[in-house]
C-alpha cells in the first residue's frame, strides 16, 4: 500500500513528538522544517535570495540565518511573509518531493510533516491528512512556555496560521494531544495498525 500521510496541527500542538512517534515505526517522516532549514543553509541559493530581498540585517556573523530577526519582520507584515514564501517555498518543495520518493521507492508509507499544509494549499499533494489537535488555550500555554513568549507574542504566532478548530474539521484523522503522554500514545498505536 503505498501511502502519503500528510502530518499538520497548529503551532504547540505536539506534532513533532507524533513525528517522532511514526518515524520510530517504520514510518519515513519527511520533516518541511527541517527541509526549510536545508533551503537556507550557508552557501545556499535559498540564503543568497533572502539576503538580497531583506538585507544585511538578517544574516548572522557567522554566515547564517538569523531566524529571530527575520521572525521580527515577517510575524506581523503579511507581504514581508510573502516574499519571504516565493524564495522558500519552491526549494522546500523540491528537496521533501526527493526524500517521499525514496521513501516511497522502498514501499514504506511516507509522513509528510508540513506544519503550514492548509495554509500552502498543499493538502492535494497527500493521499489523507492528520490533525494534531488541542485547543487555542493550551497552544498560548504551551508556546509561552517553549518559547518564553508573552500573551500577546504567542497569540500573533497562532494567529498566523489557520485556526486549529478550522484545521479539525478539514482533517481526515485527528489526533487528540490534549492528554496526557500515554493517551497520546495509545491513540497513536491505534491509528497505526492498519498502515503496518
Amino acid at each position: 500500500m503505498m501511502t502519503v500521510i500528510g502530518l499538520t496541527g497548529g503551532i504547540a500542538s505536539g506534532k513533532s513528538t507524533v513525528a517522532k512517534f511514526l518515524a520510530e515505526h517504520g514510518f519515513v517522516v519527511v520533516d518541511a522544517d527541517i527541509a526549510s532549514r536545508k533551503a537556507v543553509a550557508p552557501g545556499s541559493t535559498g540564503l543568497a535570495e533572502i539576503k538580497t530581498v531583506f538585507g544585511e540585517k538578517v544574516i548572522q556573523e557567522d554566515g547564517t540565518l538569523d531566524r529571530k530577526a527575520l521572525g521580527e519582520i515577517i510575524f506581523n507584515d503579511p507581504s514581508e511573509r510573502a516574499k519571504l514564501n516565493a524564495i522558500v517555498h519552491p526549494l522546500v518543495r523540491d528537496i521533501m518531493e526527493v526524500e517521499k520518493n525514496a521513501g516511497l521507492t522502498q514501499g514504506k508509507v511516507v509522513v509528510m510533516d508540513i506544519p503550514l499544509l492548509f495554509e500552502n494549499k498543499l493538502e492535494h499533494t497527500v493521499d489523507e491528512v492528520w490533525v494534531v489537535y488541542v485547543p487555542e488555550t493550551i497552544q498560548i500555554e504551551r508556546l509561552m512556555a517553549r518559547n518564553h513568549l508573552t500573551i500577546d507574542e504567542a497569540i500573533s504566532r497562532i494567529k498566523s496560521q489557520i485556526s486549529i478548530e478550522e484545521k479539525k474539521q478539514k482533517a481526515d484523522k485527528v489526533i487528540d494531544n490534549s492528554g496526557s503522554l500515554e493517551e497520546l500514545y495509545t491513540q497513536l498505536n491505534c491509528l497505526v495498525q492498519p498502515y503496518k
